[in-house]
Order: C-alpha cells, then sequence, then structure tokens
C-alpha cells in the first residue's frame, strides 16, 4: 500500500500507480474484466478506503458495477446523492463531509469522504467510479488529479 498523504509523496505515488496500473490493464479490453481489476486495485493499494468501485450509466440511471467493499446502494438516480451528481454534472465531485452534502444517499453509514470520478469517453458518459472513506477529508486535491488520471488510463485500455 501507498501512503500517498505523506508530505510531497502524493503525485509521486500516483505515477507509480499509473504505472502499476498500465501494466495491469494493458493487456485485457474487456471492460467487466478490467473494471472488476481496477475496484481491487483502487482498494488494496490506496489506505483508508472502505468501498471503492463503479456505477454505470444505464439509461441516465447509475447501476452498481464491480466493486470492492461493503454492500452498496444498486441504483442511484441521476442528480441524487454524489454519485449521481457526478453523472449529471459530469464533474468529480470531492466531499470532505458527505454528511454536509445535500441529499446524500448513505448506502453505508461508515462513510465520512467521497470522491466521485464520472467516466466519459467519445463524449459519452459510462457511468462513475466511486471512492469512499470512513475518514473526514480524506481526499485531497492531488487524490483528485491522481484518480482522475487513473481513470483515464482505465478509459483508455478498456472497450466501453
Amino acid at each position: 500500500m501507498i501512503d500517498l498523504n505523506a508530505a510531497g509523496e502524493g503525485l509521486e505515488g500516483y505515477r507509480l500507480l499509473s504505472a502499476q496500473l498500465e501494466s495491469l490493464l494493458t493487456d485485457e479490453r474487456d471492460f467487466i474484466a478490467n473494471a472488476a481489476q481496477f475496484s481491487a486495485f483502487l482498494y488494496t493499494q490506496l489506505d483508508d478506503l472502505n468501498w471503492a468501485g463503479f456505477y454505470l450509466n444505464r439509461n441516465e440511471e447509475l447501476v452498481l458495477g464491480p466493486f470492492q467493499g461493503q454492500i452498496a446502494c444498486v441504483r442511484i438516480p441521476f442528480g441524487k446523492g454524489v454519485c449521481g451528481t457526478a453523472a449529471q454534472s459530469r464533474e468529480t465531485q470531492r466531499v470532505l463531509d458527505v454528511h454536509q452534502f445535500p441529499g446524500h444517499i448513505a448506502c453505508d453509514s461508515a462513510s465520512n469522504s467521497e470522491l466521485v470520478v464520472p467516466l466519459v469517453k467519445e463524449g459519452r458518459l459510462i457511468g462513475v467510479l466511486d471512492l469512499d472513506s470512513p475518514s473526514l477529508a480524506r481526499f485531497s486535491e492531488a487524490d483528485q488529479a491522481g484518480i482522475e488520471a487513473l481513470a483515464a488510463i482505465f478509459l483508455r485500455l478498456t472497450d466501453c
């Protein structure tokens, strides 16, 4: 596990994770296989997570995809909660305290902060990548940039 919270280590840590993810996904193009591997990769390589996974766009509704962690909400409407907001806006949502987020959907009461990256390929919303943490303010701007870069690698190496 890489400690990305150490001073100055975040960017270097994400460079290493990027290289590892490239290697992990380079010989496979299947969406489900790569999404499952990516979820497991994030869950095991990033500290202080209690959930890492995908919600997929199915007719303007998010449906649970491959993930690691506790059981989760199966369907999330666009515009609802952190994931639905990210899907509707197509903008990353970095929430330091989910309990202060209007309309937060508590799939796991242990989650306190969240980072959700919309997955857009060729102008089409594929879904969102969702990371949850039991800690408040777990995700920094460096984490956001790093996870967005990892998501871009996933999209480039995966048939969607």
